[in-house]
C-alpha cells in the first residue's frame, strides 16, 4: 500500500473516531498496519493507535503500540519521530502507574539532539513528567515541571496544552489542600474551553467539569460538584472513555460519603474499584480503598476499615506514592488509638513522620504540615511551597528551604 492510500486510510480511522465508532476506527487502522509498507505512514498509525487506547483505558495495548512506535522510529533515523515515540512511552507508562519509568523516558526526550522538543513538544514532555512526580509525592518537582509546561503553552499559544496543565494544577493544589487553587485552575481550563475550544474534543469539558467536581466537594459545595461529575460523566459515556468513567464515579462516591449516605456511596467505590482494576490504574485503586475505609470507619467497622488500609497500603508502596501512604497511615493511627493499641499506634506515628518528611510536606517557615487542612498556599520561583501567611508575615524573599540545603556539609 503506497503513501497516498496510507494517507487515506489513516483519515478514514481518524474520521470514525471523531464519530464514536472507535472500534471500527481501530479495525481499520490494524488493517492498515499489517498492510502497509511505508515507514512514516505506519508511524502515524502506530500514534493514532496509542492514543485510542489510552483514551479508552487500554493501557497495556497502548504501552504494546507504543513500543513498537520506537521500533518504527529507530528504522527511520528521524530524531523527531524518537521523540515523538519516546514521549508517547513516557505516557504509557505513568496511565500504568510506573513513574519512574516515565520520568525516565521524559528525561530521554529532552535529551534528545536536534528536535523539536524545546517548540512543540516540549510542554507536553514536561507535563508527563509532572504527572509522574505528582504520582511520587514529589511535589516540589511536580510543581516545576508543571510551571515549565505552563511557560511552553503561553510561548507557542498552545491552549490544548494550556488547559490540561490547568487540570493537572488543579489535582496538585486538591493533593497539597490549597482548595482555593485547587478549584480556580480547573476553572481557567474550563474558560479556555468555552473561548478556544470549539473544534476541540469534548474530553477536554470533561476533564475540566471532574476536575471542578473534586474541588467544589473539598470545600463542601456538594451540589456543585454533583452537578460538574454528573456533565464530566455524560461525555465520558458518550465517548467511551473509561478511565474518566473510573474517576467519575469515586468523586460520586465521595460526594455521597460527605453527605453521610454510606448506603449509596459503596456500590459507586465498588463500580470505580471494578473498572480501576480493569484498566491498571493502581493508583486509583488507592483512592478508592481510602474512601471505602473511610465508610468503614463511619460505621464503626474497625476491622473491615483496617482490611482497605492494607489492600490499599500494598498498591501505594508499590507505585510509591507517599501521600496516599501518609493519608493510610493517619488513619490507621486514629482506628489503633480508638482500639486502645499503643504498639501499633507508634509505628503508624512513626511512619506518618517519615512521609512527612519524605514529601516536604511542611512550611519551612512555621514547621507546621502542609496538606493537613485546606490553607492558602504560595510556591516560590523555586518551586518550594510555603503558607502564605506565613510569606506575608515573614515578608521572606529568599527560599528558607534552599538556603539550608546549601548549608549542607559537603555543599558545592
Amino acid at each position: 500500500m503506497g503513501q497516498d492510500q496510507t494517507k487515506q486510510q489513516i483519515e478514514k480511522g481518524l474520521q470514525l473516531y471523531q464519530s464514536n465508532q472507535t472500534e471500527k476506527a481501530l479495525q481499520v487502522w490494524t488493517k492498515l498496519l499489517e498492510k502497509s509498507s511505508d515507514l512514516v505512514g505506519r508511524f502515524r498509525v502506530l500514534g493514532c493507535l496509542v492514543t485510542a487506547h489510552s483514551e479508552m483505558g487500554r493501557y497495556k495495548e497502548m504501552l504494546k503500540f507504543a513500543v513498537v512506535q520506537i521500533d518504527t522510529a529507530r528504522s527511520l533515523e528521524d530524531a523527531n519521530f524518537l521523540l515523538e515515540s519516546y514521549l508517547n512511552l513516557a505516557r504509557s507508562n505513568e496511565k500504568l502507574c510506573e513513574f519512574h519509568k516515565t520520568i525516565s523516558y521524559c528525561k530521554t526526550c529532552l535529551g534528545l539532539p536536534g528536535t523539536r522538543a524545546g517548540a512543540q513538544l516540549g510542554g507536553q514532555v514536561s507535563l508527563s513528567m509532572g504527572n509522574a512526580f505528582l504520582g511520587l509525592s514529589l511535589f516540589q518537582k511536580a510543581l516545576e515541571s508543571f510551571e515549565k509546561a505552563l511557560r511552553y503553552a503561553h510561548n507557542n499559544d498552545d491552549t490544548m496544552l494550556e488547559c490540561r496543565v490547568c487540570c493537572s494544577l488543579g489535582s496538585f493544589y486538591a493533593q497539597v489542600k490549597d482548595y482555593e487553587k485547587a478549584l480556580f485552575f480547573p476553572c481557567k481550563a474550563a474558560e479556555l474551553v468555552n473561548d478556544y475550544g470549539k473544534g476541540w474534543s469534548l474530553k477536554y469539558r470533561a476533564m475540566s467539569q471532574y476536575h471542578m467536581a473534586v474541588a467544589y466537594r473539598l470545600l463542601g459545595h456538594l451540589g456543585s460538584a454533583m452537578e460538574c461529575c454528573e456533565e464530566s460523566m455524560k461525555i465520558a459515556l458518550q465517548h467511551g472513555d473509561r478511565p474518566l468513567q473510573a474517576l467519575c464515579l469515586l468523586c460520586f462516591a465521595d460526594i455521597h460519603r460527605s453527605r453521610g449516605d454510606l448506603e449509596t456511596a459503596f456500590p459507586r467505590y465498588d463500580s470505580a474499584m471494578s473498572i480501576m482494576t480493569e484498566i491498571g490504574n493502581r493508583l486509583g485503586q488507592v483512592q478508592v480503598l481510602l474512601g471505602v475505609a473511610k465508610c468503614w470507619v463511619a460505621r464503626k467497622a474497625l476491622d473491615k476499615a483496617l482490611d482497605a488500609i492494607e489492600r490499599a497500603q500494598d498498591l501505594a508502596e508499590e507505585v510509591g506514592n507517599k501521600l496516599s501512604q501518609l493519608k493510610l497511615h493517619c488513619l490507621s493511627e486514629s482506628i489503633y488509638r480508638s482500639k486502645g493499641l499503643q504498639r501499633e499506634l507508634r509505628a503508624h506515628v512513626v511512619r506518618f513522620h517519615e512521609c512527612v518528611e519524605e514529601t516536604e510536606l511542611y512550611c519551612g517557615l512555621c514547621g507546621e504540615s502542609i496538606g493537613e487542612r485546606n490553607s492558602r498556599l504560595q510556591a516560590l520561583p523555586c518551586s518550594h511551597i510555603f503558607h502564605l501567611r506565613c510569606l506575608q508575615n515573614n515578608g521572606t524573599r529568599s527560599c528558607p528551604n534552599c538556603r539550608r540545603s546549601s548549608m549542607k556539609p559537603g555543599f558545592v
